[in-house]
């Protein structure tokens, strides 16, 4: 058996997002990755991703009403934590290589130890959130998951006069990035079984997984866009500009949508369409990526914290102190200094999402001001600081406006580029 999709995909700078839609419109499938320094592989791990969910959702619309929408639930979570096991091994496997070849001779065996300890340590984290009903929310990136906890077990664990934490970051960085860009861990079948077993899956879900392994997907369109957009293996009659395609996608997804910005790793866009999601004016930052999602990445390396945790620790500031730049060159430097004079953490961060959203009105502005209905796209929109920033200037500026945020907000653009595929091949 086979069905008809069509794929779109945004190559950011960051994140690289893939859709996939169906005949009718619907959403099959959503795929993400870390950009980094590999947009070839970032384009294929996005695509590979959705692909996996496209086949999940052909799972779930097969057997939810026979096994419950529960059973499913609990399937992709056991497959999500095959696939980080699994990720953590080669992770294990890479770091004990640099162990054995680069370490000082007096070092090796404790070091070797120190990092057997952190994956132990990783490894049950990991099963312990598979079995809480409710655990805390977390970046979707193995990157992120497992390098703040590394981090924390090795802040713990490390010596300064034998195997440091510095030494024990060292090796995680170096390591990570192959990691990301090997195609492990990708393919449905490749850990369904396990995750089956781990959560003693029926006949019935047996069944439908089956079908799902063995549907063929026929790829009438594909069309790609982003940041890095050039380097996708599309004709280039099927490479749409960003605007385009976060306009679009951001009328699909809200129909009354008459503003659209987005701010994504590299780059702010303010963009205005019509009652049919077509472009009528837009603006976007020039030459660098002050106030953007690299700029936050920055922050919070700076600060030693994931890109998830910014956002709600600058909602627990009590003030917010001015920040005089988001240039992404000086960021660290301000940052330490305003550390330095004794300035907390959350009120810094507030400071700093105000200054963006700031950048962001000035672009807005240029670009035609706010009109009824405002959505908001990119990673940032997943930002509950940025948006709450956003929000106050907004209604300072152009009055109550409704905003439009779908928790699916960064893959606007992958979808705008699946719409175009879908539209090209009718």
């Amino acid at each position: 058996m086979s069905i008809t999709c069509f794929v779109g995909t945004d190559l950011g700078s960051t994140t690289t997002k893939s859709i996939i839609l169906d005949e009718q419109g619907e959403i099959l499938g959503r795929g993400i990755t870390n950009s980094r320094s590999d947009y070839d592989r970032a384009a294929q791990v996005s695509r590979s991703e959705a692909f996996i969910t496209a086949r999940f959702n052909l799972l779930k619309r097969e057997v939810e009403q026979v096994a419950g929408a529960e059973i499913l639930t609990r399937l992709l979570q056991a497959f999500r934590l095959e696939q980080t096991l699994a990720q953590l091994d080669r992770l294990h496997q890479l770091v004990s290589g640099v162990v054995a070849f680069a370490v000082p001779a007096d070092l090796t065996r404790a070091t070797a130890e120190a990092v057997d300890e952190i994956v132990a340590r990783i490894r049950q984290n990991e099963l312990d959130r598979f079995e809480d009903p409710d655990p805390p929310k977390r970046s979707d990136f193995f990157r992120d998951t497992v390098g703040s906890t590394w981090s924390a077990i090795s802040e713990r664990l490390g010596d300064p006069d034998g195997v440091t934490f510095d030494m024990l970051l060292g090796l995680y960085d170096k390591c990570i990035i192959q990691v990301e860009n090997e195609p492990l861990a990708l393919g449905f079948s490749d850990h369904i079984e396990a995750a089956l077993v781990r959560i003693g899956g029926s006949s019935a879900v047996r069944a439908g997984v089956l079908h799902a392994v063995e549907m063929e997907f026929d790829v009438c369109g594909e069309v790609g866009t982003g940041y890095g957009r050039q380097r996708l293996p599309f004709p280039k009659d099927m490479i749409r500009s960003e605007i385009l395609c976060h306009g679009l996608g951001a009328s699909f997804m809200f129909g009354g949508t008459r503003t659209v910005l987005d701010i994504g790793g590299q780059d702010t866009k303010a963009i205005q369409v019509d009652e049919n999601g077509i472009v009528t004016s837009f603006q976007m930052n020039d030459r660098c990526a002050a106030g953007c999602g690299r700029y936050l990445g920055y922050i919070a390396d700076e600060m030693n914290l994931g890109l998830h945790e910014l956002g709600p620790l600058a909602q627990a500031s009590t003030r917010t102190v001015k920040i005089n730049s988001t240039c992404t060159v000086f960021a660290g430097a301000e940052l330490r200094e305003r550390l330095s004079l004794g300035e907390k953490r959350e009120d810094i961060l507030a400071g700093l999402h105000r200054a963006i959203m700031l950048r962001a009105m000035s672009l807005l502005a240029r670009s035609g001001g706010v009109e009824n209905e405002f959505t908001f796209t990119g990673g940032v929109a997943n930002n509950p600081a940025a948006v709450a920033a956003l929000t106050e200037l907004v209604a300072e500026n152009y009055g109550i406006r409704t905003l439009n945020i779908s928790p699916d907000s960064i893959y606007t653009g992958a979808l705008g580029g699946a719409l175009f595929a879908s539209r090209s091949a009718n």
